[in-house]
């Protein structure tokens, strides 16, 4: 009978979550064209290494444009994920597309790259970094669930679809949970684990998350959790989120400096 009572609990979970409010990201990415930080202005500036952005779920690289292009701004190497639709089996996504850009980007700026997901996209680059901690210098995560499946009704039968879809397509080739919190895959796995400790991360969520549980999207570490107000899809376009990815981002470059010369 636990099984069924859980369900029932995610359910209720799901069904009290303000979706309505994810209309309003629009304010968000209005007040970050007026905010001094998307404009590079009193935050510390990057130091030319890699970062790759990754999208949730439904999305593209083309929504994190914003994100991409104020890193530039600021003095990294921003690199999108090239993983085209997140729609597709995660595991295949990181091992064929995902995998491919980190490469690329440790290659053109010999350092450890840094990783940045939205939703579905932060789950994937938690599983990435715990696959491969020796690349990846820092992840940082926007409204990602990584601690539990928990999720708007609508979005449950989006992703329920979108299963359906892997299953027609790749048959044997994935495995049968495929698309659950069941699959015994690579990616799944991986994302379960703890971040290695030469692996900074840091988790921004908000109490307002209209998709997914935002209890779900915390590490448990306060000094790694970072409470912001706002959207679940707007943190992408969130002011307080860029100070925060600034700040971070250079506190992952002055810790790797140190291991290095220690």
């Amino acid at each position: 009978m636990a099984p069924r009572q859980d369900r029932i609990a995610d359910d209720e979970a799901g069904s009290n979550m303000p979706i309505w409010k994810e209309a309003l990201f629009g304010a968000e990415l209005l007040l970050l064209h007026a905010s001094p930080v998307f404009y590079g202005m009193g935050i510390p500036r990057g130091d030319n290494s890699g970062v790759v952005v990754i999208p949730g779920f439904l999305g593209t690289d083309l929504y994190l444009t914003h994100l991409s292009s104020w890193l530039g701004r600021i003095g990294y190497r921003s690199y999108v994920s090239g993983i085209g639709l997140n729609a597709e089996c995660p595991n295949l996504l990181i091992k064929y597309r995902l995998t491919a850009t980190v490469e690329k980007a440790l290659k053109q700026t010999r350092r450890k790259v840094h990783l940045i997901g939205h939703s579905l996209g932060g789950v994937m680059a938690r599983s990435l970094a715990a696959q491969r901690p020796e690349d990846i210098a820092s992840v940082i995560t926007l409204a990602a669930p990584f601690r539990g499946a928990v999720m708007h009704q609508s979005i449950s039968r989006a992703a329920s679809a979108v299963r359906q879809h892997i299953i027609d397509v790749h048959g044997r080739d994935v495995l049968p949970d495929c698309y659950t919190s069941r699959c015994t895959c690579d990616f799944v796995n991986s994302a379960r684990c703890e971040m290695s400790d030469g692996v900074m991360h840091t988790a921004i969520y908000t109490r307002d998350d209209g998709i997914v549980d935002w209890r779900c999207c915390r590490t448990g570490d306060k000094k790694n959790d970072f409470e912001v107000s706002g959207t679940h899809i707007g943190l992408v376009f969130n002011p307080a989120v860029y100070s925060i990815v600034a700040d971070r981002l250079n506190q992952a470059a002055v810790d790797g400096d140190r291991e290095a010369s220690s």
